[in-house]
């Protein structure tokens, strides 16, 4: 059985490095055309896309500590591994955004240690409602982030090629992860719950915005 005080101390620094350290390299390559200046949006157009993909690099650091907190609470030990697997898909999209809001000019959310502290907090109560639960909770999370995706996908510019291709590659990766969580027994969640997410969400996407 895991030490409880050395898996706290080793949370402790993936939250570090997480909000506080440049962006790590990704496990896999960025999933984007080579650069040429023909992808490069116009400069007010670069400056709506650097805020959509900040948006979209703050919920990737919320979304790696929801999973790592329902991790941190898990029963099983393979219900364990499948969060952290999820938290690792989670960190190359970390990674792509971090990225892209650099080449386009912007920064990432200064709000960052909160939106983790907070995200890891959550995941760990759903946690202690028992794996089902747990596994409902990443099912919605990841339905509402698609269509969040999806709605950036429609805001992004045209000929920014760059971040499109990001996005679209995370919108295929969060919905295997909601596949998957439905598929190992995700039981839906009530709709009282499902609405205070999406409140939460929208208080980080509007604040993450222009913070």
């Amino acid at each position: 059985m895991r030490n409880f005080l050395d898996a706290l101390i080793g949370e402790f620094d993936t939250a570090l490095r997480t909000v506080a350290a440049p962006a790590p390299a990704p496990v896999r390559s960025m999933p984007v055309p080579d650069p040429t200046p023909a992808d490069e949006p116009e400069p007010a157009a670069g400056r709506e896309a650097a805020r959509l993909m900040r948006v979209n690099h703050a919920g990737e650091i919320a979304a790696q500590a929801l999973y790592r907190g329902q991790a941190f609470i898990a029963r099983d030990e393979a219900m364990r591994r499948r969060l952290l697997a999820a938290a690792d898909d989670e960190h190359d999209h970390l990674a792509w955004c971090a990225r892209r809001v650099g080449e386009l000019g912007g920064h990432t959310s200064r709000l960052a240690p909160a939106w983790y502290g907070g995200s890891f907090a959550i995941g760990a109560l759903a946690g202690l409602a028992g794996d089902r639960v747990s596994l409902g909770f990443l099912a919605e999370t990841e339905k509402q982030v698609v269509e969040h995706l999806a709605g950036h996908l429609e805001r992004l510019p045209a000929a920014d090629t760059r971040s499109r291709c990001i996005v679209e590659q995370m919108q295929k990766d969060e919905e295997a992860h909601r596949n998957s969580a439905r598929e190992h027994g995700g039981i839906p969640l009530p709709a009282p719950v499902t609405a205070a997410m999406r409140a939460a969400a929208g208080v980080m996407t509007r604040v993450s915005y222009w913070i």
